[in-house]
């Protein structure tokens, strides 16, 4: 390109306040704020110019201006976080929002936040009332623990606590127990910002109660125990049960406090999972404190939750701490009917997503299996190899380390285009769905496949197949 063409070129490129005009008359922009309009503007002329004069050919008319801006404005304004279809088998995917909220908890989340609540105003006096009262007594009842209050999430409960009940004084772990989980939380470093100071005990895989003893001091504030929910030592091991700590922490008159992470309030092992110490059982050892999440086991939304002895509970409560940590009315709507529904678990284990994902029947996989492999032959024929393979669930969230859930997949390989290829333009879609590869194929776990997604999957897969 000449550099008098350049220059008519960029001459005739068409300006801001004329392509603007054009726009707002346009009704594919109607429902676009006119600042977003004006920046994808802005940014396809911009580009046009660098073209211009990097000699790359470009379309300089209206129409093609507008029409890239139309992209960009709608790519602007659509939302970031958006609904994806979980087909990798994990139930309780980190990076895909953990726990499914169950219908209860949706119905009254929409009930509570459309209208005004009784957030804090006890209707019976009609004076301030607290926030916590909506659940204290119902999480007591399902746990037999004295009282209880909720925060933000299980770190924040961690923290919280032990800037409680330990702040500037020794809390005594277990070096086995020193765990990091996802998202970079670690807990010495949750302890040193709660302003304890940590005191290690014990080595990686053999902590004995007579180390726990050794370590007491005049500056001994708590006991800590860790439940390592996100991995597992195994050989040549020993570890204090959290009975006979506390047992010697009435002895040695120390607080004792238990994190169990992915707390659960029934038990696995009916199910044929493995036994997983429930948020009742640690309440019945005697633990002044137990912390655990609400969206991983339990099923709900984020939340931390802090069960325990009430005068434990009443210091936490009253540390300022508390309010830059607590949960809004809809984490406290949600919560409250999902505890709500495990007085009744069968209940429970049918209406809350989470725990159904987790306790169906094999043969009930089987039979999803086979009714989604069907709709995808359906859909793409010969464009693509497809069968039933057994394989593995993982639980996720750091629950159940290292246990395998049988379950039964579709597995896909494309014949025009490569595994990873398909994977990506599963992934970017709309809506996003994520699968895995395994074996140089594509993978469908149905396990965490929700009802009604089988024809979006299928669809899905026969457009992206016949558009290569």
């Amino acid at each position: 390109m000449t550099h008098s063409n350049k220059h008519t070129m960029l001459k005739n490129l068409p300006g801001i306040d004329h392509l603007l005009g054009v726009a707002m008359q346009n009704p594919d922009f109607s429902d676009i704020p006119r600042s977003v309009i004006v920046d994808s503007l802005r940014n396809t002329l911009e580009k046009r110019r660098k073209n211009i004069l990097n000699d790359i050919e470009t379309d300089i008319s209206d129409k093609a201006i507008l029409d890239k801006a139309l992209v960009l404005a709608d790519e602007t304004i659509k939302p970031r976080l958006v609904n994806v279809i979980n087909a990798t088998g994990v139930v309780l995917h980190t990076n895909l929002g953990r726990a499914l909220l169950c219908e209860d908890a949706l119905k009254n989340i929409r009930e509570v936040s459309q209208s005004f609540s009784n957030l804090e105003m006890n209707i019976k006096t009609g004076k301030r009332g607290i926030r916590y009262e909506a659940i204290d007594e119902l999480i007591c009842e399902l746990t037999g623990a004295q009282s209880a209050i909720a925060v933000n999430n299980n770190a924040g409960a961690v923290l919280l606590a032990l800037n409680t009940i330990a702040k500037k004084r020794q809390v005594v772990v277990s070096r086995g127990e020193l765990v990091e989980i996802g998202g970079s939380f670690r807990v010495p470093d949750v302890m040193s910002k709660s302003g304890c100071i940590l005191k290690e005990i014990g080595t990686t895989n053999r902590t004995h109660l007579k180390d726990y003893e050794t370590a007491v001091c005049d500056e001994t504030g708590l006991f800590l125990k860790v439940h390592a929910s996100n991995y597992t030592i195994e050989g040549f091991t020993a570890s204090v049960n959290l009975n006979n700590l506390v047992k010697l922490g009435r002895d040695k008159n120390i607080p004792v406090m238990e994190d169990l992470g992915s707390g659960t309030l029934i038990d696995f092992s009916k199910y044929g999972l493995p036994f997983e110490p429930t948020i009742a059982d640690s309440v019945n050892s005697g633990a002044d404190i137990v912390t655990f999440s609400g969206d991983k086991l339990l099923g709900g939304p984020q939340a931390g939750i802090i069960v325990g002895k009430k005068e434990s509970i009443d210091k936490i409560k009253a540390n300022p701490l508390t309010r830059a940590l607590r949960i809004d009315k809809m984490t406290l709507a949600a919560l409250e009917s999902t505890l709500k529904l495990y007085r009744d678990e069968k209940k429970a284990v049918k209406k809350i997503p989470t725990l159904r994902m987790l306790t169906i029947p094999f043969k009930e996989i089987c039979k999803k299996a086979d009714l989604l492999l069907k709709i995808i032959q359906k859909e793409i024929g010969i464009l693509a190899d497809t069968d039933l393979a057994d394989m593995d669930s993982r639980p996720g969230g750091g629950s159940f380390p290292q246990l395998n859930l049988a379950t039964r997949c579709i597995t896909i390989k494309p014949h025009n285009m490569s595994v990873s290829k398909l994977e990506a333009k599963m992934r970017m879609s709309t809506p996003a769905i994520i699968g895995r590869i395994e074996n140089n194929k594509y993978i469908l776990d149905p396990r965490t496949i929700q009802e009604g997604q089988d024809m979006i999957i299928s669809s899905t897969l026969s457009r992206i197949l016949q558009k290569k």
